[in-house]
């Protein structure tokens, strides 16, 4: 099993920016046995993109995110994850394009593989907010944090200074409302706009 993968949306964006991408994902909202990966969704829950289409249609998928939240609870995940960054000639890494920050522990644990791989540039979208905001650990300038609305903390969202991700229903609104658009290329989320819009689908 391949611990980073690449998606069709990654795939494009790689071969347009001359990059290299690739993702670690664990299952969408809970674990087959139960466990919650999400514990901030709240609405998404009922219509999260990574709970239809190939997520769903392929067991394979569903096996292999399963493996990969297993990995993530042992000692040497953050070994594990710089291996294969190493052996991948990363050059960017999207945390989770399903799944969440499930624990404050975990987080940090993406925190020092951040740290130990500077010259690589990590991002990822998240509800976890609250993890991060009381985390221990500075997060470092080589990640960079998308909080997506839709959680059950948007409150801690301040939208005029932090990284932020909404949902709208047509490219016409994103744009009349400033917002950035990443539903086609994903690195348009860690560019200098920080208000980044995707389209619902």
């Amino acid at each position: 099993m391949e611990i980073l993968s690449q998606n069709s949306k990654m795939r494009k964006t790689s071969a347009k920016a001359g990059v290299r991408i690739f993702n670690f994902s664990i299952p969408a909202y809970k674990t087959k046995s139960g466990k919650i990966t999400c514990p901030f969704a709240d609405a998404c829950v009922s219509f999260c993109y990574a709970q239809k289409g190939n997520y769903t249609r392929f067991p394979v998928v569903k096996e292999s995110q399963e493996k990969k939240y297993l990995l993530s609870k042992q000692d040497n995940f953050a070994d594990l994850i710089t291996a294969a960054i190493k052996r991948k000639k990363a050059t960017h890494i999207r945390i989770h394009d399903s799944g969440d920050f499930y624990s404050p522990a975990y987080l940090n644990k993406w925190i020092n593989i951040c740290k130990v791989n500077p010259g690589v540039t990590f991002y990822a979208y998240t509800k976890s907010i609250q993890f991060f905001l009381e985390s221990a650990l500075a997060i470092p300038s080589n990640l960079f944090v998308i909080f997506s609305e839709g959680s059950k903390k948007d409150e801690l969202i301040n939208p005029s200074t932090m990284r932020h991700a909404r949902i709208f229903g047509s490219l016409e609104e994103l744009t009349e409302a400033g917002y950035i658009d990443a539903s086609a290329n994903d690195l348009n989320a860690i560019q200098s706009n920080k208000k980044v819009g995707l389209i619902f689908h």
